[in-house]
C-alpha cells in the first residue's frame, strides 16, 4: 500500500495535522498495518517537497502545536491518478509457504507435517478474522478488509491441499533436480 497516496487521499477531506492523518488511517485501514508517527510526519515532509501537499497553518489549540497540511491541485491530480491505475496482478508469484515446503523436502524434513501446522495457523487466523468482522459494532471498512484477508486465507488452504495431494511427485521432482 502507498502510504504517500493513502495520505493524499485522507487530505482530500480537507486539511489535517499528522496525529489526525495517523488515527483516520488506522480507523479507514483497520486490518492494515499501524503507521508509525515518524512515518506520517516524514511522508508529509515529502509531500510537501514534491509539491503534492503544502502546510496550511499551525495551530495548538491548547495543547502541542501541531502543523496542519492540505494537497494542492498537484496532489490531487497524483492521487487521481494513481487511484485509476490498474494494479498489475504480481508478474512472479512467490510465496513463503511453498519456499518453505522445497526446503523441507531438500533437508529432508516433514513437508506433510509442515503443511498441517500451517493449515492449523490459518485456520486459527481464520477464526479471529471471522471474530472481528461479527462483532458487535464492526464497521464495513472492517468487514471489509477481514474478507479480504479471509479470501487470501481460504486460497492459501486450497493450494495447501493440492500441494499435500501432490507431494509425493513433488517429492520425486526435487529430489531428481
Amino acid at each position: 500500500m502507498s502510504t504517500r497516496h493513502i495520505l493524499l487521499g485522507l487530505l482530500a477531506g480537507g486539511p489535517s495535522h499528522g496525529y489526525d492523518l495517523k488515527r483516520r488511517h488506522d480507523e479507514r485501514f483497520p486490518q492494515a498495518r499501524p503507521l508509525a508517527y515518524g512515518q506520517v510526519y516524514t511522508t508529509l515532509q515529502r509531500l510537501v517537497r514534491d509539491g503534492l501537499a503544502e502546510v496550511d497553518g499551525t495551530g495548538s489549540d491548547g495543547g502541542p502545536e501541531r502543523t496542519a497540511y492540505r494537497s494542492t491541485a498537484e496532489g490531487s491530480r497524483e492521487l487521481a491518478r494513481w487511484a485509476g491505475e490498474i494494479a498489475p496482478p504480481a508478474p512472479f508469484v512467490t510465496n513463503e509457504i511453498f519456499a518453505k515446503v522445497v526446503v523441507s523436502i531438500l533437508a529432508d524434513g516433514d513437508p506433510e507435517s509442515y503443511l498441517r501446522a500451517q493449515r492449523a495457523a490459518h485456520m486459527e487466523r481464520m477464526r479471529e478474522l471471522t471474530a472481528v468482522k461479527t462483532g458487535k459494532g464492526s464497521d464495513l471498512a472492517t468487514v471489509l478488509s477481514a474478507d479480504y484477508a479471509l479470501n487470501h486465507l481460504d486460497a492459501d488452504l486450497r493450494w495447501m491441499a493440492t500441494t499435500a495431494a501432490r507431494l509425493t511427485t513433488l517429492t520425486a521432482e526435487v529430489d531428481t533436480a
